[in-house]
C-alpha cells in the first residue's frame, strides 16, 4: 500500500470516526433530552436562590430602622430624616434583588418551555403524562412567582411613599395610618404569594423524580430532592 494511499485511509476511517461520534452525540432519547433540560433550569435558578438571604437580611434591617423612627416620635426630626434615608437605601437594594431574581425565573421559563416539544416525543404514555403534570406544575409555579414580583414591587412603592412622607414634618397622622394599611395589605398578598410559590416548587419538585422514575432514569433521588429542596 503506497503512502499516499494510507494517508487517504486513514483520513477515511478518521472521517467516519468523527461522524460516529457526531452520531453518538446526537442520539439522546428524549427522556435524556428532557434530563438535560430539566437539570439546566436547576441551574439557571441557582441566581434566585442568591438573592434569598440579601432579601431576607435587608427586609429585617428596614424593619429595624422602622421601629426605630416610631420610637422617636416626633422628638428628633433630623434623626428622623437619616433613618428614613437609610430605610430608602435599603428599599432601593431590595429592587434590585427582586429584580436579579426575576430576570433569573425568566430565563428558566425560556429554558423550561425548551421541553414541550420533547414531551411530545415520548412514547411510553405514563411517562408522557407524568412530564405533561410536571409541564402545568412549572407554568403554575412561574405565574405565581410574577404575581409575588408584581406584588412585591407594589409594596415596595408603598415603603418608599412612606419614607418620604417620615422626612416630612407636620405630616397628618391619617395620612401616616392610610400608607401603613395600604402597605400591610400588599405585604399580606406577598405573603400569600409566597406561600403559593413554594408550595407549587415542593409539589414540582415531587413530580419531577417521580417523572425520573417512571423514566427508569439512573437518579440518585435522595441526592436530586435534598438539592432542590
Amino acid at each position: 500500500m503506497s503512502k499516499i494511499f494510507k494517508s487517504c485511509y486513514f483520513a477515511f476511517l478518521l472521517f467516519i470516526m468523527m461522524l460516529s461520534m457526531t452520531g453518538c452525540r446526537n442520539s439522546q432519547t428524549p427522556t435524556e433530552k428532557m434530563y438535560r433540560e430539566l437539570e439546566k433550569v436547576v441551574t439557571i435558578e441557582k441566581n434566585f436562590e442568591k438573592q434569598q438571604d440579601p432579601l431576607v437580611r435587608l427586609e429585617k434591617q428596614e424593619q429595624e430602622l422602622y421601629n426605630q423612627i416610631i420610637s422617636l416620635g416626633m422628638k428628633n426630626p433630623e434623626e428622623i430624616r437619616n433613618l428614613a434615608d437609610k430605610a430608602l437605601d435599603s428599599v432601593a437594594q431590595r429592587k434590585e434583588h427582586i429584580e436579579k431574581e426575576e430576570k433569573s425565573m425568566e430565563a428558566s421559563e425560556n429554558e423550561f418551555k425548551k421541553i414541550e416539544k420533547i414531551i411530545d416525543q415520548l412514547k411510553n404514555k405514563k411517562e408522557k403524562k407524568a412530564a405533561q403534570n410536571l409541564y402545568q406544575m412549572m407554568m403554575k409555579r412561574y405565574d405565581v412567582h410574577d404575581e409575588l414580583y408584581q406584588t412585591y414591587l407594589e409594596g415596595i412603592k408603598y415603603d418608599s411613599e412612606l419614607y418620604e412622607l417620615l422626612k416630612k414634618e407636620d405630616v397628618p397622622l391619617n395620612v401616616l395610618e392610610a400608607q401603613i394599611n395600604k402597605i400591610n395589605e400588599t405585604y399580606e398578598k406577598v405573603m400569600y404569594a409566597n406561600k403559593k410559590f413554594n408550595e407549587y416548587t415542593s409539589k414540582y419538585n415531587e413530580m419531577k423524580l417521580s417523572f425520573y422514575q417512571v423514566s427508569g432514569l439512573d437518579v440518585n433521588v435522595n441526592k436530586e430532592d435534598k438539592k432542590n429542596e
